[in-house]
């Protein structure tokens, strides 16, 4: 039970470390809270600081969402507790406690986390994700993709354990899109494209 409860409390901690902030601040001087889209997300760091620095944080932010959940599953095989290490490390992102439970929209972190929990079915999803970007011009519009097709995916697999957490993750990312949902409406989101 400790190491359980310790281990979700690390993966906390892991997923809220902001490396878009602090990528930003020492790469440009900018608080990425304050300008652009105002998201600490890699998408807002590569338009305030380049495309290598926005890259950086898209591979750490996957990376905390990846490792802590994979070392996870080294010691346990328990689909509950692994569905929590999941969603403990996105939550962390969108909830950092270095940034008063504020945070980031938790798209790598949710591709890493679940990198470590159904590989296959995440990088099929990620392939079409980038398609889903590629064609539409939509970072936004990735991630709700992928939020819709992991579900899905996992379920076409069997792989029935992971499916509520998938749900989860969705429902997460869904929320913390909703204002990208209603500038997609609206025809007034930025496409990446053009920045």
């Amino acid at each position: 039970m400790f190491l359980t409860l310790g281990w979700l409390a690390l993966t906390y901690f892991i997923g809220s470390i902001p490396f878009g902030l602090f990528i930003s601040r020492i790469v440009c001087g900018v608080d990425p809270r304050t300008a652009g889209s105002r998201n600490t997300g890699a998408t807002n760091v590569a338009r305030l600081c380049g495309t290598r620095y926005g890259v950086a944080v898209l591979a750490l932010d996957l990376l905390k969402g990846l490792l802590p959940v994979w070392a996870a599953t080294t010691f346990s095989d328990n689909w509950v507790f692994l569905s929590l290490c999941a969603l403990a490390a996105i939550v962390g992102h969108m909830h950092s406690c270095f940034l008063g439970l504020s945070g980031g929209k938790g798209f790598a972190t949710s591709i890493g986390a679940f990198l470590a929990l159904a590989f296959g079915q995440t990088l099929f999803a990620v392939i079409l994700t980038l398609l889903t970007i590629k064609v539409t011009g939509y970072v936004s519009m990735g991630a709700l993709f992928f939020g819709a097709a992991m579900p899905v995916l996992l379920l076409l697999t069997a792989e029935w354990g992971f499916i509520l957490a998938a749900l989860a993750m969705a429902v997460l990312l869904y929320w913390k899109h909703s204002e990208n949902i209603g500038r997609l409406a609206r025809g007034e989101e930025k496409s990446w494209k053009k920045s």
